[in-house]
């Protein structure tokens, strides 16, 4: 057993390291920096078999969206008329119910934020079975699309934003930068559109929307009682400096953070998490859970040396 998990534990780092939650996954690396070349290597693959567009590097937004976009009325607009526009990029399918109970959201927030007078436009990326369907669920969306038979273009962009599942919103700046690719629960958690366009947030209030994001990889976590109204606030006080240094260390390197922050108050969702991962009841409560390694730091405040693997986990 010992022997086994040796040989596990690399393989989960590599896990975790490229937040992989879907098999099979090819990941293309520069072995010179280390850094994801791409993400979606199964595409590259299917699209490229000759190895044509070699190296298969990330490329600027403008440059793969390049082309007509579609409005449902037939209409049809180049991709140019973007710039200066904040833009979502939308990873959706009829035949999938999240992402229909999404674009009813979404639709509403689309309003508001015009109505604000922002300058924001979303592009559907389909990932419809037929074109019948496509026209279909596009009939409800008052917003540009790609056209459904330009499979090349929907799949460079699936490619770009290594899109493992749908639905996904990824919200860019005018210059085509990625502000969050979490852009379906910051609509679900911001119905007003108070927070557009949702820059990320050091550490997040765990929600229901929001808790898929604990399968992503580690995620520190600072259980409260939340019956103490200031509770709450206080101790995303307490995480952020933490959080913000960890975060602003890796982004210097242009890597993603290797923690997710949360802080959690009590009610049924994070009940079940506590009885899930079998931690104690006690509160305030320091943890960082890693769900893909069934893993879980039970502590007071060792984050680094959590991040420099001092820490031994226990079983979840």
């Amino acid at each position: 057993e010992a022997g086994f998990m040796r040989l596990r534990e690399p393989r989960l780092k590599l896990w975790n390291k490229y937040r992989i939650s879907n098999i099979p996954s090819l990941i293309f690396l520069d072995a010179t920096t280390g850094k994801v070349v791409c993400r979606n290597g199964l595409l590259v693959i299917r699209d490229d078999p000759e190895g044509l567009e070699f190296p298969w590097g990330p490329k600027p937004f403008r440059e793969v969206i390049a082309g007509p976009l579609l409005r449902n009325n037939g209409q049809s607009l180049e991709s140019s008329s973007l710039e200066g526009s904040h833009v979502g990029v939308y990873f959706s399918a009829h035949w999938c119910p999240p992402c229909r109970s999404l674009t009813r959201v979404l639709v509403e927030s689309y309003r508001k934020i015009k109505e604000a007078g922002q300058s924001f436009e979303i592009i559907f990326v389909s990932a419809d079975r037929s074109e019948e369907s496509f026209k279909q669920y596009f009939s409800e969306m008052p917003w540009l699309a790609v056209p459904y038979t330009d499979e090349a273009r929907r799949s460079r962009l699936n490619r770009l934003y290594g899109i493992q599942g749908i639905p996904t919103l990824i919200v860019l700046d005018p210059q085509g930068e990625v502000i969050t690719r979490q852009g379906r629960v910051e609509v679900l958690n911001d119905e007003d559109c108070r927070e557009f366009p949702w820059h990320p947030k050091p550490v997040l209030e765990l929600s229901d929307s929001n808790a898929t994001q604990l399968n992503e990889g580690p995620c520190l976590v600072l259980f409260v009682d939340s019956e103490d109204d200031g509770e709450s606030e206080a101790a995303k006080q307490l995480i952020q400096p933490i959080a913000e240094k960890i975060i602003a260390k890796y982004k210097a390197k242009e890597e993603e953070a290797p923690l997710l922050f949360f802080v959690a108050g009590e009610d049924d969702m994070t009940d079940s998490l506590r009885d899930y991962t079998n931690l104690p009841e006690a509160a305030p409560l320091l943890t960082i859970l890693d769900m893909s390694a069934r893993a879980k730091y039970v502590m007071d405040a060792f984050v680094n040396d959590f991040l420099a693997e001092k820490l031994k986990p226990e079983p979840i």
